[in-house]
């Protein structure tokens, strides 16, 4: 297949690109390489994935009509659209930032879609990266996704959200085959800096405190990479069922906080040093995805419980710092 996918070069973007290019699909990769954290690091895996057959980019901006007109010339068959400005806090200090880039621009990346039939003459089917984040502070868990989610706790969530409605509403009105799908607390190799997992264990490496929010007692649903891009994949491949359809991709398996931090200094081989601080805001106490619906339609099974993850995250990360 032709495939377009937005945020090409970012964390997600690019171990789904590199999945898809394995499998022998053309990748059409649009990123904007912007500043929010060092583009650097986006360039690295712009230049891994060019070095792969079957890889173009476009650079530039989802908000700009002649980035979107370059990426749909090539009439895809599916969009991955995952470009978006990323982080809970982040988006407390920048919430119009994030009403833009990722509101504004998913509406912009559908509209494209919608006017651009791919070879069959079809409409490309549409996939889209949506979080946890949008269940919000609720007590019943595990999540599913027929919960409702109608109170987000920060601009990021509202944002997902948003995107997911308009989704449904352009699958209602102009036929976009539509998948949304609901990411939990991804990590492993090429993880961004600012992340938890990543930004702990770069504090424990070099003998700093690790901020702990709160008593330690939040839990995370934390899904390694390869799991979420097994998802993400089969998403890509769906064809039939409804015309909408929203998936929970997590562990299914819940960490705390403080026990994270122990297991990704026993990962480095270094003792975490705490430093204790009151909750923030617009954190969750727990996420815990239900993925009986994506184990059921979608074949989602995911295979790394999080000891062996952070292995993997940290084999690579302790590479990294043998090249600083």
């Amino acid at each position: 297949m032709h495939v377009l996918v937005t945020g090409a070069c970012g964390f997600i973007g690019s171990h789904v690109s590199d999945a898809l290019l394995a499998r022998g699909d053309t990748v059409y990769g649009v990123d904007n390489f912007n500043d929010f954290y060092d583009p650097a690091i986006k360039e690295s895996h712009a230049a891994m994935l060019q070095r792969r057959h079957g890889f173009m980019l476009v650079r530039g901006s989802i908000l700009e009509p002649q980035t979107l007109a370059a990426a749909f010339s090539r009439r895809p068959d599916v969009v991955v659209h995952l470009a978006a400005w990323a982080g809970v806090r982040p988006s407390i200090e920048r919430p119009a930032l994030y009403q833009r880039e990722n509101i504004e621009g998913t509406v912009a990346v559908m509209d494209a879609a919608r006017a651009a039939p791919g070879k069959d003459g079809g409409l490309p089917r549409f996939v889209f990266a949506s979080s946890s984040s949008v269940y919000g502070g609720q007590d019943k868990v595990p999540f599913h996704e027929d919960d409702p989610v109608m109170e987000p706790v920060s601009p990021y969530a509202a944002t997902k959200r948003s995107g997911e409605l308009l989704l449904y509403t352009y699958s209602h009105i102009f036929g976009l085959f539509s998948t949304s799908l609901r990411f939990f607390t991804v990590y492993g190799p090429r993880q961004r800096p600012e992340m938890a997992i990543h930004k702990f264990a770069q504090l424990i490496v070099d003998g700093k405190a690790v901020p702990r929010y709160g008593d330690g007692s939040t839990a995370r649903d934390y899904t390694y990479i390869d799991d979420i891009v097994s998802g993400v994949l089969a998403s890509v491949d769906r064809a039939t069922g409804p015309a909408f359809r929203i998936y929970n991709l997590g562990n299914s398996q819940t960490v705390r906080l403080d026990e994270l931090i122990d297991a990704i200094g026993r990962a480095v081989g270094k003792t975490p040093v705490i430093q204790a601080l009151p909750d923030q805001p617009g954190d969750v106490p727990r996420t815990f995805a239900d993925i009986s619906r994506a184990r059921a339609e979608l074949g989602y099974a995911p295979q790394t419980p999080i000891d062996a993850g952070l292995q993997k995250f940290a084999s690579w990360f302790l590479a990294k710092q043998v090249r600083r």
